[in-house]
């Protein structure tokens, strides 16, 4: 499977950036990830090992012997739907556990190419199955399969409202649940840093598919001495992003995936501008396009209260917080309710 996955690489990047909006170079990269999940399971299939171990009572062993857990359920969003499910799946089948996985209605041919390549590498009927539904019967599905009898575990990324309806409609069959919910990931920079280096990094990991990653920077908190300094860095860097369609030459940035994006971009860039914030660059949808384009946005003189300190972005908006001490920091990098990154 792995092995079909890297030979077809390509052609699933290109499938990746027609239903998700991301470069063609990201798609790859993302890919190139995900293949690191594969590979590493197909490996550890073969040293599952149980324990002994030599209790109190004398003239006695306890034996571990390990056992798959049985049908899987994979839940998983559209921003990175070969990543996810490579994730979810590699360590499921290495145990032993056949899985069933419900793709996002954004993102499912994705997905079903991994199933057809499954099929080629000789999986059997049932042991990788892709189950496909509209963005409205998606709830009714999901319920299913987490109630369904023969389901013993139950894996979902997502928002962390649904992945508290998750937990609750797994908890009445008493089923194992991994969740991985949103973020709202701080970004700290001192006056003694490297502050191209700092930007660099930051460029990469806040605007990677516009902004639309659970680990991606939601609160950049720079010290008072350097930060007009670093708004003037950060602004230069993002003024020569190019937005367009993924699959264009040169596109550096792509749309968001779906119209949710747009407003909740336009919603937290207004609610700034209300309390205070400055729009140093862009702010708006970019003009004369028919897709969810959102301009890469920058706003200085944020502070708390704001929707975007509060709420996960996931959109192509950077806040920028002025901090005086480290301490003021750390405690306002710590005051979130997420704790994903």
């Amino acid at each position: 499977w792995d092995q079909l996955i890297r030979e077809h690489r390509d052609d699933i990047a290109k499938i990746v950036t027609y239903e998700t909006g991301k470069p063609i170079a990201e798609s790859q990269g993302e890919i190139d990830y995900a293949l690191g999940f594969t590979w590493w399971f197909a490996g550890e299939a073969e040293r599952i090992q149980g324990t002994i171990q030599t209790p109190a009572a004398p003239g006695r062993r306890v034996f571990t012997v390990k056992q798959p857990v049985g049908v899987a359920v994979a839940l998983v969003p559209w921003n990175f739907p070969i990543a996810m499910i490579l994730r979810k799946a590699g360590a499921a089948l290495a145990a032993g556990c056949t899985m069933v996985v419900k793709p996002s209605p954004e993102s499912p041919l994705s997905v079903l190419t991994l199933a057809l390549l499954a099929e080629r590498a000789g999986f059997s009927n049932g042991e990788f199955s892709v189950m496909t539904t509209s963005l409205a019967n998606t709830p009714g599905l999901s319920e299913a399969l987490c109630r369904h009898p023969d389901v013993r575990k139950v894996t979902f990324t997502g928002s962390t409202r649904v992945g508290k309806l998750v937990a609750k409609l797994c908890s009445d069959g008493l089923k194992k649940v991994t969740l991985e919910l949103g973020g709202n990931c701080p970004f700290l920079i001192f006056d003694d840093a490297d502050l191209n280096q700092a930007a660099d990094t930051l460029m990469l990991l806040k605007w990677r598919h516009a902004g639309q990653a659970c680990i991606t920077a939601n609160r950049v908190y720079v010290q008072s001495g350097v930060y007009d300094k670093f708004a003037d860095i950060i602004r230069e860097k993002t003024s020569k992003l190019k937005v367009g369609h993924g699959a264009d030459s040169g596109t550096t940035m792509g749309p968001v995936t779906t119209p949710n994006g747009l407003t909740k971009a336009s919603a937290q860039v207004a609610d700034a501008k209300s309390k205070g914030g400055q729009v140093i660059l862009g702010g708006n949808r970019v003009n004369g396009t028919e897709g969810f384009f959102f301009e890469p946005t920058i706003i200085t003189d944020a502070k708390p209260g704001m929707l975007i300190s509060e709420e996960e972005t996931f959109a192509p908006v950077m806040a920028l917080f002025k901090f005086d001490s480290e301490e003021e920091a750390v405690k306002r990098a710590n005051d979130t309710s997420m704790g994903l990154a």
